[in-house]
């Protein structure tokens, strides 16, 4: 197949999970199909990262584009702009004509087989009508990202910002699931949560695309498979820290849990490993064994190192990749429900759950001091993922989808083609 794939930033360098799922999955694809990958470009983004993206694509578009950092007064200039956007400004602020006319002459000179669109923000710069089919490629339930933001935030003003954004991402999600000839899923639960909130809105069944993990890179250490320092009292998260749930789930742990923790084990330290931290995240520094480190060149040390890996997400969607990864490297793991929510794993067995903080902290501690319980999750997380989540299995699942998604009939392609579609770049109401 001929794939043109969109996205709205490059994957490298793989510092998100969103990042990471699809690298390994083109990765794969890209050994029996020809992949075009178009996507914006920071103007100072290395060259190395553009030119890397060759390994799992066979040709190259990029589009300049440089975002406001967060917090700067560039940021809250463009959000204010899309006040009255009636699309949410998560979508809205990635349109561009450079984009869209980057989008039409790729489609003009060549014949392509399928179109994947990666997250929603695609969907501004393309086409009312393609030629050929197309498939959404969901890592998220995006609306549910924002009706959690909305329940969760602190202050009225952010309550009411966070729901109109919630009511906006509802419309131009239900009508982006309308567009397309298939979607993508990356859990049981995630698709029967499309099912539910837009029941009737995707053309076909959603297929779910399970998330996996490269279990060579993310490996035990030698000297002892899954075995964790037994005197360790260290903690780790790991992440992209300017990502909302993941600043709100490190403020949610130190303010909340941390401390009782620490009235059971003071001398835990916590680890919080991912590239740019928010001014939030940076002030959870205390000197006292917080560490915030930003960006690092491998995550692994930092997670072999550490007694517990701890997922303590109170907003989210998707899968967890960054729990995978634990497992793979045999972590015991303490988390949310929301933190492993549509991961195929069993609490007690591969992880221990918890919600409210003072159960959060009794799982932690009792797996700091039970040196034995600790294992067995070790080696239980990674005997699972070992036998059933590496990515070569995954990626052929998503090949036998993308194929079937692009042997519509004719009858089907004729129907795709006259028909007018959803508009999705302009909802109608406010």
């Amino acid at each position: 197949m001929r794939i043109l794939w969109l996205k709205s930033d490059l994957l490298l360098p793989l510092d998100k999970g969103g990042k990471l799922r699809t690298w390994h999955l083109m990765r794969q694809l890209a050994r029996h199909h020809a992949i075009t990958f178009l996507s914006y470009a920071d103007p100072g983004h290395s060259p190395d990262d553009v030119e890397g993206m060759r390994e799992v694509a066979s040709e190259v578009i990029t589009v300049p584009r440089r975002d406001a950092a967060k917090g700067t007064w560039r940021f809250y200039l463009d959000a204010a702009r899309h006040l009255l956007d009636p699309r949410p400004y998560a979508v809205a602020k990635y349109e561009s004509s450079a984009y869209r006319r980057a989008v039409a002459d790729v489609l003009s000179r060549t014949a392509f087989d399928l179109v994947v669109c990666d997250f929603l923000p695609p969907i501004v710069n393309m086409p009312e009508r393609l030629t050929c089919p197309a498939v959404l490629f969901t890592h998220n339930v995006e609306a549910e990202i924002w009706r959690r933001h909305a329940e969760t935030a602190a202050g009225t003003v952010k309550r009411l910002l966070y729901a109109v954004q919630h009511r906006r991402m509802l419309r131009f999600e239900r009508n982006a699931l309308a567009r397309f000839d298939g979607v993508l899923a990356v859990s049981d639960a995630d698709r029967e949560t499309f099912e539910r909130l837009y029941a009737g809105a995707a053309r076909h069944p959603i297929h779910v695309v399970p998330t996996g993990v490269d279990t060579e890179y993310f490996a035990p250490p030698a000297r002892e498979a899954g075995a964790s320092p037994a005197t360790s009292r260290t903690l780790v998260f790991t992440g992209s820290m300017d990502w909302l749930p993941n600043e709100d789930a490190m403020q949610f742990f130190c303010k909340e849990i941390l401390p009782l923790i620490r009235a059971e084990e003071p001398e835990v330290r916590l680890e919080i490993v991912g590239r740019a931290p928010t001014p939030a995240v940076q002030r959870l520094a205390d000197g006292a064994g917080v560490q915030v480190t930003g960006r690092v060149p491998d995550v692994r040390p930092f997670m072999r190192d550490a007694a517990v890996y701890i997922v303590p997400l109170r907003i989210g969607g998707g899968t967890r990749l960054k729990i995978f990864e634990a497992m793979a490297m045999g972590k015991a793991v303490v988390s949310t429900t929301v933190g492993a929510e549509g991961l195929p794993v069993t609490a007690g067995e591969h992880l221990l759950l918890a919600d409210e903080p003072r159960a959060f902290a009794r799982g932690v501690v009792r797996l700091l001091r039970d040196v034995d319980r600790r294992r067995a999750l070790e080696q239980a997380a990674r005997e699972l993922v070992l036998a059933r989540y590496d990515w070569s299995v995954v990626a052929g699942d998503l090949e036998e989808a993308l194929m079937r998604f692009a042997r519509l009939t004719t009858v089907d392609q004729a129907v795709r083609v006259n028909t007018p579609r959803v508009a999705t770049a302009r909802p109608t109401s406010g």
